[in-house]
């Protein structure tokens, strides 16, 4: 089957990294796939296996003009390159191109809870804001990451159940096990905290560091995301400088957090939070935010323990605290709760979604 899947960029954001691990396990199945991107940027190699093409040297405008040249440019490349069984995009962005490119058998996939998003505009952008999600899902096929996110789309932007499959992110667990245990010179001297995630509003690197100065943990932080201005100021604010390392993304992050004794998700706001089904996998503790959506549908049984409730610096310290206390999971205990999020299965339903194309 040929597959076409479409992104902005190879940037560090979980989205583009959870295509990219679609594209890989696609072509090692014998599947063809061309990953698109609109422009050349961002650290992430290219999905092994996939045909890499990019409409636009550099950063590419992301306005009105800026989305109708890159609409233009897939438009052209479809047209000379093997027909799409399924074609899919990623990120709004990327999914209004596809959109004005007209893509033959085009499926958007969701990444994050959107209604959330929204909630950080102001009234009058938000509307506006949610008018164009409307418009742009609410009348074509979606595939959600979660759960969560595919209620989200019904509840919030009017999307018809029947129009949603929900196909979780790829996860082999093998692999993730096999680079875990790859050297890494780099990497700081365990024990330490960790925290995956770029400086922006959502992913609440405040909450993190008033959570981690109160919680009276006396470990390392290391933070894996770009040292940004302002991720560097907030570091001075709490007065963490000599308490914390700020490593940048890391190509393979895995030595990073199987090295870790707990991995710290405090999100205000997550599509399917990969680095909590990764840290897992590698036998690392973790403590999420209770947010929409993920953790809850990740974190089942004895590890819905570990969840605590959104912007609570105080509930966060104390769940640190007490996972600390606890053991490591068990490579048993792991593969079992996590066995939704089994490589095989989610590519599997990508496959059955292009077949459904095809009838």
């Amino acid at each position: 089957m040929n597959f076409v899947l479409f992104t902005t960029n190879l940037a560090g954001g979980g989205a583009e990294k959870a295509l990219a691990k679609i594209g890989s396990g696609l072509a090692q199945l014998g599947h063809r796939v061309d990953f698109v991107v609109c422009e050349a940027t961002g650290p992430y190699p290219p999905p092994l296996g996939c045909h890499l093409h990019v409409l636009q040297a550099g950063a590419a405008s992301k306005g009105w003009l800026g989305k109708r040249a890159l609409a233009w440019r897939l438009h052209r490349w479809l047209k000379t390159a093997p027909p799409p069984d399924l074609l899919v995009s990623t990120l709004p962005f990327a999914d209004e191109v596809a959109q004005l490119a007209a893509a033959p058998r085009h499926v958007c996939r969701i990444a994050n809870t959107l209604s959330q998003e929204l909630a950080r505009l102001s009234p009058q952008k938000a509307a506006r804001r949610a008018e164009r999600y409307r418009r742009l899902y609410g009348a074509r096929p979606l595939i959600a990451v979660s759960q969560g996110v595919a209620a989200d789309m019904q509840k919030n932007f009017g999307v018809a159940m029947q129009r949603i499959r929900t196909i979780p992110n790829p996860f082999d667990f093998a692999q993730i096990r096999d680079d875990a245990a790859q050297a890494c010179p780099s990497r700081p001297q365990p024990p330490y905290l960790i925290h995956i995630g770029r400086y922006a509003a959502q992913k609440r690197h405040d909450l993190l560091f008033e959570a981690y100065k109160i919680s009276g943990v006396n470990l390392p932080l290391v933070l894996l995301a770009p040292p940004e201005p302002g991720l560097q100021d907030l570091v001075v604010q709490y007065g963490l400088g000599d308490r914390l390392v700020i490593a940048d993304f890391q190509a393979n992050p895995y030595p990073w957090l199987a090295g870790a004794e707990l991995l710290v998700l405090c999100s205000d706001h997550e599509g399917l939070p990969n680095v909590l089904i990764e840290a897992l996998v590698c036998g690392t503790r973790v403590v999420s935010t209770d947010c929409p959506s993920g953790p809850r549908e990740i974190l089942r049984g004895e590890l819905a323990r570990h969840l605590a409730p959104c912007g609570d610096a105080a509930a966060l310290a104390a769940a640190l605290r007490a996972a600390l206390a606890q053991p490591r999971p068990t490579r048993a205990q792991v593969d079992k709760v996590l066995a939704p999020y089994a490589a095989q299965a989610s590519l599997d339903a990508y496959i059955g979604t292009a077949l459904e194309f095809r009838e």
